[in-house]
């Protein structure tokens, strides 16, 4: 689900700039929301030998609000093609977001009347979690992943997909061979653009005349209110609010018709968009979101105040129940080696001695060490054996699906927790 558009990437400030510009509108970013330090990229899992060689470099992690167009937004700019060329994250290891992605196929094809002769798009389609679905109906698909290792796993599954870097020069070579989405879909790839402008105007040379396009994203709002700053780390660039996405379309001439508002990553919305002179009705959730957002004062510089001070609570908790339980002997491990995991784990300063090791169900992680932290990630089977005192469930917003797989641990007397918003046993 993740892609790059690099058309603008040279042309963003300096990271030694102390006073970057806004990748929409060029103000000075002088507004932080929350400061993390300096860590590594979340999904850049090492072996000993890399660590030995300090590979995981750390980069500042800074989430700057701009006071003009309202874009929270990462000041440090990362290399992209060092993030996503040779990515580690498979969407088809979440049974539940397989699961989402199949109720959206079903959803869509009935409303819009997709068909055999019509063409579904997805950017960013990782192994074919979403595509798939639609090739189980007769519908043409075309994925475009940048990650050569993903797209062979898609590949094989029967979902044809190119490997490339959406953005203005990848939709116009489309376009210019006659690609035209009836479906446009960009799930959860917004975030990871430093072009977003350019990326959203790619997105509307793709897009049929009468076509529909539809994009995920966590929510900013959730992000805020819900404190969940591990979900900030390089690789998302943007955090976004319907008020800001909203002010993208209409520059390269798309508009929102529709929006769900999602359980997704801890709440997120699905916003459905068109054309601007299509004729798709505004649909009243666009009301409601707009208003959730004005309620909350995101549509002025002041409703950002206050996030790192909540930040450091909730860090300051974690820390002390981690230091508890190994002054009382009894042991803490993961369950979950996913992006905000890292972020939780590198910005509380855990250590292998807080939390011995970490378990994931993806082979790609396994036996590998956590960046910056280097705890050691292993097989689900390992908690069997080791039989800890203490879980974490680090990617929390799968809690209750994992939850469930740990039943008979729970049922020997483990503990399950998760951090985010508060540290809380499940």
């Amino acid at each position: 689900m993740h892609v790059i558009a690099l058309s603008r990437a040279r042309q963003l400030r300096p990271l030694a700039d102390p006073v970057p510009c806004c990748r929409i509108c060029g103000a000075a970013l002088t507004r932080t929301l929350v400061d993390l330090g300096a860590t590594p990229l979340a999904n850049a899992f090492v072996t000993q030998a890399q660590a030995a060689l300090g590979l995981d470099r750390a980069w500042s992690l800074r989430l700057r609000v701009c006071e003009v167009c309202l874009l929270a937004q990462l000041d440090t700019v990362v290399p992209p093609d060092g993030i996503f060329s040779d990515y580690v994250y498979l969407s088809s290891v979440s049974s539940s977001w397989v699961e989402h992605a199949r109720r959206y196929a079903r959803t869509v094809i009935r409303r819009f009347g997709l068909h055999a002769e019509s063409l579904v798009v997805e950017i960013a389609s990782n192994d074919g979690y979403l595509l798939q679905h639609f090739v189980g109906e007769g519908i043409p698909v075309l994925g475009v992943e940048p990650a050569a290792n993903i797209a062979a796993v898609a590949r094989a599954r029967g979902v044809p997909t190119e490997v490339a870097f959406f953005g203005t020069a990848t939709a116009r070579g489309m376009a210019g061979r006659g690609v035209r989405a009836d479906l446009l879909v960009a799930n959860n790839v917004l975030a990871h653009v430093p072009d977003i402008t350019g990326f959203v105007g790619g997105m509307a040379r793709v897009l049929a005349a009468n076509g529909v396009a539809t994009v995920e994203f966590p929510h900013l709002l959730r992000l805020i209110e819900d404190v969940q700053f591990d979900t900030i780390y390089h690789e998302h660039y943007s955090y976004l609010t319907l008020l800001v996405l909203e002010r993208l379309l209409r520059a390269v001439g798309l508009r929102a018709f529709d929006v769900e508002e999602l359980p997704t990553h801890g709440g997120s919305l699905r916003v459905y968009i068109c054309h601007a002179g299509a004729a798709f009705a505004e649909q009243p959730g666009l009301a409601q979101v707009r208003a959730g957002e004005r309620a909350a004062r995101l549509d002025t510089p002041e409703g950002y105040a206050g996030f790192a001070p909540r930040v450091r609570q909730v860090q300051r908790a974690f820390r002390a129940f981690l230091a508890a339980e190994r002054r009382a002997g009894r042991r803490v491990a993961g369950y979950g080696a996913a992006a905000k995991g890292s972020t939780l784990l590198n910005t509380c300063g855990v250590t292998e001695a807080d939390m011995p090791f970490v378990v994931d169900n993806n082979p790609a992680k396994q036996f590998k060490l956590v960046p910056g932290c280097h705890i050691p990630v292993l097989p689900p089977d390992t908690l069997l054996r080791e039989k800890p005192d203490n879980i974490v469930i680090l990617p929390w917003n799968l809690a209750e699906e994992i939850a469930c797989d740990l039943g008979p641990l729970r049922r020997q007397g483990t503990r399950l927790w998760v951090a985010i918003p508060e540290l809380r046993p499940l």
